[in-house]
């Protein structure tokens, strides 16, 4: 069995900007709360199977500390569970990029975070 890394590498995070133009330009979303999902599945070869990015509105949160914090808690949430998105993807040779944007004006407890995320994946595995 192959050994799994629960890491976030740099190559799993979308910094590039035409693909997160391409991604807000063409992407689909769904609301899967307090996270609103942006996806695009791509047929090019990337480095990573999933390229993510989190992105915390500055207008519900003034301070960076409290920003950081939600981005930390998402990003884990995703970290621990990525794999049950990349593994079928990965065996159906395909990509995706995937956007998480922070919808709501309060900082929810990280078991909420979970729920949404394992929520937001069980449906980005089913429309790739």
């Amino acid at each position: 069995m192959e050994n799994k890394r629960y890491t976030l590498s740099k190559e799993e995070r979308l910094s590039w900007k035409r693909y997160i133009d391409l991604l807000f330009e063409k992407g689909q979303s769904f609301v899967a709360f307090p996270l609103r999902v942006v996806y695009l599945p791509l047929e090019e070869e990337m480095a990573a199977p999933v390229s993510i990015l989190i992105s915390v509105p500055k207008k519900k949160f003034k301070r960076a500390v409290k920003r950081n914090l939600i981005k930390r808690q998402v990003r884990e949430a995703y970290r621990v569970r990525k794999y049950d998105l990349i593994d079928p993807l990965t065996e159906k040779n395909k990509r995706m990029l995937v956007a998480f944007l922070y919808l709501d004006k309060e900082i929810h407890p990280f078991t909420d975070m979970e729920k949404a995320m394992t929520k937001a994946i069980k449906i980005l595995r089913d429309k790739e």
